[in-house]
């Protein structure tokens, strides 16, 4: 199945061939960028305007095998010089990234980006940044940039999407981790999954960490000095993960996720895509009035569009690790109910802002066995 590549990486590639037009005064009709995941990404551009300070230019969006709507939609980038001394220069060149038309801005607490930033989030960013100061750096320019990112049909494809619930308005998010769009047939993904699985299994590990994203492998690494190759990723397929390690003879796993996936699990939900179920906020509510929550903060809590921002309320009541906890127990609970005895499950919940949430009782058992696996 064929890769496709993120509104990102459009967004930098953009930005990029836009920086490399203003700054050398030549046309560029296609570029190269390097994503995250270190799949390099050749872009055709498209719809080059140019003024004396000022140039922008469009990348069309492909999704690969994994179509979505955002796929065919054109990401615009304009770049322009900071400010109005054009040759001033400093020790080390700045850009200063901004969403223009179509680009949804955040009015929400939770989300990636604070309230008032343009819906970008911030691996595109950091890729749009790398990617213009490569151009800086080789054009010898060593002054400031402003990068406008847009997308003309952004407004009528948000529409389609979740950013209006969760308090981005006016266009979509400028997404991505890895910068490509693996393909997502839910098929392809439980083949994958149990590849992974066998491989590890082959190698003689009879134990696994295994993690929804590459978020969750991310938190992994930083916090635990894991190295997220030798993890497996499940996507949505948690029940199904365990029953493929069941079934391959492994012995423990260690699940790590965010709590907007695995409080899904604390409700017995095994499959954590929006489309199955989504009861978050219900069941951190009803794990607030166990632990005394006052009526009003519940109230607020089942108001949230995002975990983070029900977190950040539990944390201001002081009830944070109490719920947390309580979580914890019931997300314990039915993965241990669907390995149905025959494998152990240790768990690790966390947040982007708040970091470890809660973990269970006998996570500390897997540090050893990771560092041991860090060794040559």
């Amino acid at each position: 199945m064929r890769y496709g590549f993120t509104t990102g990486s459009c967004a930098a590639a953009a930005a990029k061939a836009a920086a490399y037009m203003l700054l050398s005064g030549r046309n560029k009709t296609s570029i190269t960028i390097e994503t995250p995941k270190g799949i390099t990404f050749t872009a055709k551009i498209l719809d080059i305007r140019r003024s004396e300070h000022e140039v922008s230019c469009a990348v069309e969006k492909d999704g690969g095998d994994d179509p979505d709507i955002t796929t065919g939609a054109l990401i615009y980038a304009k770049v322009s010089f900071e400010g109005e001394d054009i040759l001033t220069k400093q020790a080390s060149p700045e850009v200063f990234i901004d969403g223009g038309i179509g680009v949804g801005r955040v009015t929400k607490p939770g989300l990636d980006q604070p309230v008032g930033n343009a819906a970008i989030n911030h691996v595109p960013r950091e890729m749009i940044t790398k990617e213009v100061l490569q151009v800086c750096k080789l054009l010898d320019y060593q002054g400031n940039l402003n990068v406008e990112i847009m997308v003309p049909d952004g407004i009528q494809l948000a529409e389609q999407t979740f950013n209006p619930r969760l308090g981005i308005i006016g266009g979509i998010s400028i997404l991505g981790t890895s910068g490509i769009v693996e393909p997502m047939s839910n098929q392809a993904i439980l083949d994958t999954i149990r590849v992974e699985l066998k491989q590890r299994r082959a190698q003689g590990y009879d134990h696994v960490a295994v993690s929804p994203g590459n978020y969750g492998l991310d938190f992994m690494k930083k916090t635990y000095g894991y190295d997220l190759d030798k993890s497996v990723k499940c996507s949505n397929f948690v029940g199904a993960t365990i029953d493929m390690a069941v079934e391959l003879g492994f012995q423990k796993m260690l699940f790590t996720g965010h709590i907007g996936k695995l409080i899904k699990v604390a409700g017995g939900i095994m499959n954590t895509h929006s489309r199955e179920g989504d009861c978050r906020m219900e069941l951190l509510a009803a794990f607030a009035i166990q632990n005394g929550v006052e009526t009003e903060q519940v109230c607020r809590i089942l108001e949230c569009v995002t975990t983070e921002e029900a977190v950040r309320i539990l944390k201001e009541c002081g009830k944070q690790k109490q719920v947390m906890d309580q979580a914890m127990e019931r997300i314990c609970y039915y993965l241990d109910k669907r390995a149905n005895g025959k494998m152990k499950i240790d768990c690790i919940m966390y947040s982007n802002e708040f970091g470890e949430l809660a973990k269970s009782e006998e996570v500390s058992e897997w540090f050893t066995l990771l560092v041991q696996e860090q060794e040559p």
